[in-house]
């Protein structure tokens, strides 16, 4: 391979790194702006909740057919057809003058970040053959990954202090506009050239089981997950996704090829991002509160005092984190980023004082960050190691699908156990304050912060000393939950995932281009 066209991959991995910038500033860059929405649109709080879950579901429930579709008909080409849809609709959520126009936006807005995401990945991949460079090029996708969503509230900040909400999506526009022209011209088309036909029930099963799944478990975080309607949305998952998984055994054209989970490599990479961000999500959704609702930081600074530093220190650990897994192997880089993050994650649930100092977080946050981001690289290259070249999409996509999943149950597990505490420390309230005053204040930390406002003197000091007491010692049980799912997380790690990826297919057996295999001699699946 000549010099320039090696040039070109690196300026094609720019490129694409800018396209998936747009999604993971996306996830994260809405909920600063969401009482500026509020104010302006009349916005309800449910009506909020769905400005939120609208991109999510729609996101989640059509990455693997986007996987899929990209694989067949070119992955360059599905690309750019995203990033020109969610550059529309970005516009459109920008003009939006009512919520209803704006839940639509947002939605269409999750279809085109589907359709972007799974692309990326599968690009990475097919650009960057040798797995040296795989590894490196996946680690830069990681890290971009990250510092995106960290940046995101701190963006979000900056644009809401100087404009109207609108800028949020406005912005979108001129990096769609660079990343649009920037892969027409260098990123390469790849597509699997054997693409089976379409799998039309496999589509429909998988659509309809995730996006089942997923709001289960949203509603789950908000009204508990003995809720007759989460029990019956997380039944209905269930029975959608066994028989899509059925029909995916049997079917000659799945669109997901069930003998990919034979292999270690990628279903114990799948396990492992799926914890990964259950932890990661959960931490995030929990910090952020703190700060904002008990200890008054603005937006603004919420952003640059916390989630920058994080995002950079993500950013550094996954671009570092290639070549650790050179030297220790893969189970053992993931195995060691789990151990860190569930340290930092230990350390937080030590924290009983909602007035603990800005040092103290900061210190356990970037020790947790560092854990992430070293174990989120080599796990997401497991996982596109292991699939042959042909299916490149479909690996991408489970590796997203798995970190939506993982997130969304971060976010309602740990939600729940935080409200419980906090419950179970404001009920002392209850017989001081007149039924519908407790009724805001047990509802969340931020209605008892607006009723402290509101009521003033000594009785404002003693609701907020409670009441942050309580938030803190929720906070703190979360915690030490999402520590030990991450030792657990470890040792899965390091007792199911293989030191040396493994792609153990036929399909792998390609002429060399499109050999992912290990640098290794390959191994049988039962052995390390």
């Amino acid at each position: 391979m000549n010099d320039n066209r090696g040039r070109n991959r690196w300026l094609a991995l720019l490129f694409i790194c800018l396209s998936l910038l747009i999604i993971s500033l996306d996830n994260t860059i809405l909920n600063v702006a969401l009482p500026a929405i509020s104010t302006d649109l009349g916005a309800s709080q449910s009506e909020l909740q769905w400005l939120v879950d609208a991109y999510i579901l729609v996101f989640a429930a059509l990455l693997l057919t986007m996987g899929a579709i990209g694989d067949r008909i070119g992955r360059k080409r599905i690309l750019q057809f995203g990033i020109l849809w969610f550059g529309a609709f970005s516009l459109m959520a920008a003009l939006s003058n009512s919520v209803e126009m704006l839940v639509a936006a947002r939605a269409l807005l999750g279809l085109g970040g589907a359709i972007i995401m799974p692309a990326t990945l599968s690009l990475v991949t097919a650009s960057f053959r040798e797995p040296g460079e795989r590894a490196q090029a996946i680690a830069i996708w990681s890290a971009v990954f990250g510092l995106g969503m960290g940046i995101g509230p701190l963006l979000g900040g900056y644009l809401l202090e100087h404009f109207e909400w609108s800028a949020l999506f406005f912005v979108n526009l001129p990096v769609v506009a660079i990343a649009l022209v920037g892969g027409f011209f260098f990123v390469e088309e790849s597509r699997d050239e054997a693409a089976p036909p379409p799998d039309v029930p496999g589509v429909l099963l998988s659509i309809v089981g995730l996006f089942a799944l997923v709001y289960g478990i949203i509603e789950a975080g908000v009204h508990g997950w003995g809720a007759s309607q989460v029990m019956i949305t997380l039944g209905v998952a269930a029975v959608v996704l066994i028989v899509f998984f059925v029909w995916e055994s049997r079917a000659k054209n799945a669109m997901l090829p069930l003998y990919l989970f034979r292999n270690r490599s990628f279903t114990g990479a799948n396990v492992a991002i799926t914890l990964m961000f259950f932890g990661m999500l959960g931490v995030f959704f929990a910090i952020s509160q703190l700060f904002q609702s008990v200890q008054g930081y603005s937006a603004l600074e919420t952003g640059y005092r916390l989630f920058l530093p994080i995002s950079l220190t993500v950013m550094i650990t996954a671009g570092l984190s290639a070549r650790v897994a050179q030297r220790l192997g893969t189970k053992w880089t993931v195995g060691l980023g789990f151990l860190l993050a569930g340290s930092g994650m230990f350390l937080l649930s030590q924290v009983t004082d909602a007035n603990v100092p800005y040092g103290t977080l900061l210190g356990t946050m970037l020790l947790t960050a560092a854990g992430l981001g070293i174990a989120m690289s080599p796990a997401t290259n497991s996982i596109m190691g292991s699939v042959p070249a042909q299916k490149a999409g479909v690996g991408s996509a489970m590796n997203d699908t798995t970190r939506e999943v993982g997130g969304a149950l971060g976010v309602a597990v740990l939600g729940t156990v935080m409200n419980n505490t906090y419950l179970d420390q404001v009920v002392a309230l209850r017989t001081q304050l007149p039924g519908e005053v407790y009724d805001v204040v047990s509802g969340s930390i931020q209605g008892a912060h607006v009723v402290a406002s509101q009521v003033g003197g000594p009785t404002s000091t003693a609701l907020l000393d409670v009441a942050n007491r309580a938030f803190a010692s929720g906070m703190a049980d979360a915690m030490f939950i999402a520590a030990i799912v991450m030792v657990g997380a470890a040792l899965f790690t390091l007792s199911v995932l293989p030191s040396e990826i493994r792609c153990l297919e036929p399909e792998c057996e390609d002429e060399g281009e499109m050999d992912f295999r290990s640098t290794q001699e390959l191994a049988p699946v039962s052995g390390d």
